[in-house]
Formats: structure tokens, C-alpha cells, sequence
């Protein structure tokens, strides 16, 4: 037994395309914690243009044009449903999005120590595959393959909760995740 609720809140996207395929939903289910993962209570979670992008299908392989504001609102004609997601894989919906997530730890699964529970956070929004993970077939981006943060609870692996002590609030440290990957791949 976790202790978590049963639903929550969540942004869930239903398909490619517009606003429109945008739903709030207040009974959606809690994730639960599986082996190696913990369940993160969101404390903020940021908007990108990864979250954009998946939800418009932008990252479609037919997709030629560039980000516009039509684009933006309601998608890409273009855009192949079968390779819409960061990693060109196909996107599995409904979806829940949202890479750059701060919050604290609720529950953890198997193999994780449960001290863990309480820990302030940041979630690393880069999933390593095995193997050489600088191949886009061994990553996937949290928030567009996988359920993200547009929701009150969320679910990632342990090694992907990084722990943080700062006066910043959850809503300034939500700037930071997709950003920092930004930055390091810079340098």
C-alpha cells in the first residue's frame, strides 16, 4: 500500500492536433510506483516547446513547415500519427505531458530506499535507455513517450529524481530541467 490517493487531476492529450485535443480531467488515476521507480508529488510543472511539439505532431518526419502560431494552435496537416514524438516513435494516448517537473517524492517503488520519501526534486527529463544512450532509439523524453507532469501525482525512475536543496520555489525550479539539457549539450 502506497498511501496515495486514488485520482487526481491531469492535462491529458487524446491525440495530434490542437488545443482541442487538450482535456482536464479530476479522475484520473494515480500512478503507482513500480520496481526502481518513484511517484512524484507535482509541485510545478513547466511548459516547452517539447510539449508543443509532441502535442502538434511538429516532430513528425512529413511535417516540413516551421512552428507557427496556426501550427502551434491547431497542429500539422502533414504530420505522419505514427512518428509524432520526439523519438519519431509512435505516441500511445491518451497522454499526460509535461517534461520539466519539481516536487517532493510520495511513494517509491520496489528497490528504492524508501527515505526517499519527502525528498524535494527535480526530474531529469532525458530517459537513458541501455546501451549507447546517444542514440535516439535508446532515449525517450519524458513527458512525450511516457506520462509526464501536467498532473498532481507522476511516475519515474528513481535514477531520473534528482535531489535538490534550494531556496527557489517548485514553480522557479520547474524552469530548469529541458533547459539544462539545452545547456550541457552546448558545451
Amino acid at each position: 500500500m502506497s498511501g496515495l490517493p486514488e485520482t487526481m487531476r491531469a492535462v491529458v492529450l487524446t491525440g495530434h492536433g490542437g488545443l482541442d485535443k487538450l482535456e482536464y480531467r479530476e479522475d484520473w488515476p494515480v500512478p503507482q510506483p513500480g520496481q526502481g521507480d518513484v511517484v512524484v508529488k507535482v509541485g510545478a510543472c513547466g511548459l516547452n516547446n517539447t510539449d508543443i511539439n509532441t502535442r502538434t505532431a511538429w516532430y513528425s518526419k512529413t511535417v516540413t513547415d516551421g512552428i507557427t502560431t496556426d501550427g502551434g494552435k491547431g497542429g500539422f496537416d502533414t504530420a505522419d500519427e505514427d512518428t509524432g514524438s520526439w523519438s519519431n516513435a509512435p505516441l500511445t494516448f491518451p497522454r499526460i505531458q509535461g517534461a520539466d517537473v519539481a516536487g517532493r517524492i510520495a511513494a517509491v517503488g520496489e528497490g528504492v530506499d524508501p527515505g526517499r520519501i519527502g525528498e524535494r526534486v527535480l526530474i531529469d527529463p532525458w530517459l537513458h535507455g541501455h546501451g549507447n544512450w546517444h542514440l535516439p532509439e535508446n532515449t525517450w523524453y519524458y513527458g512525450s513517450e511516457c506520462d509526464g507532469g501536467f498532473a498532481d501525482y507522476t511516475r519515474v525512475r528513481a535514477e531520473n529524481a534528482i535531489a535538490v536543496d534550494s531556496p527557489l520555489s517548485d514553480a522557479e525550479l520547474a524552469t530548469f530541467p529541458t533547459v539544462l539539457i539545452t545547456a550541457e549539450h552546448l558545451v
